[in-house]
């Protein structure tokens, strides 16, 4: 069965993440996502094409959806052409034309099947692909002083100080130092080359290579970009006091995010200052900074 992946159809929404870098480029448990689908789609038994040699049996999936294998091999073995969707009609794949409209059937899935549109999405696919994590692999140091719980990889290099708790499914990438005493947790994901300071919490969040997150700081439900520098004392709020859905605000609308706890999305190189507090569901762009005991309350961009 073949497959080919296409370009993304929404990253222009995924800012202030992609931003810097290309949608495919963004890390899902420290994996590019090109890289990431491409390795899964193989390991399914797909054979992967390039577009201009596709044909009329050959599975089109744009690089920003996140499908279960069953709802593909579902696509796949369908005798006609079809587009694939989720339950409410959104296109995730299609086979037999260049124009999915062009195919004869539609197909809906009830799976955990979902379009990346926004920057909270890349939050959930990184929760979807940790959630199968099975296996820990420890290539760095870890002192006898810390706590390692569930699975957990650590790259080469990677340090792990006294006193820090670690609770799987977490990924740490090559050449980072944590703790000594902080807290990581609920399927984070911490790129290579960062620094997470004493007493600090990081809890399922995305932090991208080359970031200093300082002293009890907290960061949850967050992604946070390349070369950011947190100032000590960050604080990300990641739940409303009423229990609703998070709302963000895209393009001057706004937009619920399904998401009942959801921290920040801060940009390539932003600077905070120190006891800097963001509320909710906030946005910051590349290069901005905030001053020392700032409250942002509103995007950044």
């Amino acid at each position: 069965m073949q497959a080919t992946l296409l370009p993304p159809q929404n990253s222009v929404l995924c800012a202030p993440i992609t931003a810097t870098r290309e949608l495919a480029a963004c890390l899902i448990a420290n994996v590019p996502m090109i890289d990431l689908l491409s390795a899964e789609l193989t390991r399914a038994g797909f054979q992967l094409v390039d577009n201009s040699d596709a044909g009329e049996r050959t599975l089109r999936i744009p690089i920003d959806t996140w499908i279960e294998l069953g709802a593909l091999l579902m696509l796949g073995r369908n005798a006609k052409t079809a587009r694939l969707t989720d339950h409410s009609g959104v296109l995730l794949a299609w086979k037999g034309y260049d124009d999915a409209n062009d195919c004869e059937e539609e197909l809906r899935t009830e799976a955990q099947c979902f379009p990346i549109v926004y920057p909270w999405d890349l939050l959930r696919m990184n929760e979807e692909v940790m959630a199968l994590m099975d296996e820990t692999s420890l290539l760095g140091e870890v002192s006898p002083l810390a706590t390692i719980s569930g699975p957990v990889r650590l790259g080469l290099g990677a340090r792990i100080l006294p006193g820090t708790v670690v609770e799987g499914p977490v990924v740490i990438g090559a050449g980072t130092q944590v703790g000594p005493n902080a807290l990581i947790r609920g399927a984070t994901s911490i790129g290579a080359n960062c620094y997470i300071g004493h007493c600090a919490e990081v809890k399922n969040s995305l932090i991208f290579p080359n970031t200093y997150v300082s002293r009890h700081c907290y960061i949850g439900d967050s992604i946070i970009g390349s070369h950011v520098n947190l100032g000590a004392g960050t604080r990300t709020e990641n739940h409303r006091h009423d229990g609703r859905h998070h709302v963000s605000q895209i393009r001057g609308k706004f937009v619920d995010t399904n998401r009942l706890k959801l921290g920040a999305m801060i940009g390539d190189g932003v600077r905070t200052g120190v006891n800097t507090s963001l509320e909710a569901g906030i946005k910051i762009g590349v290069a901005r900074t905030t001053k020392p005991g700032t409250y942002v309350d509103k995007d950044l961009m």
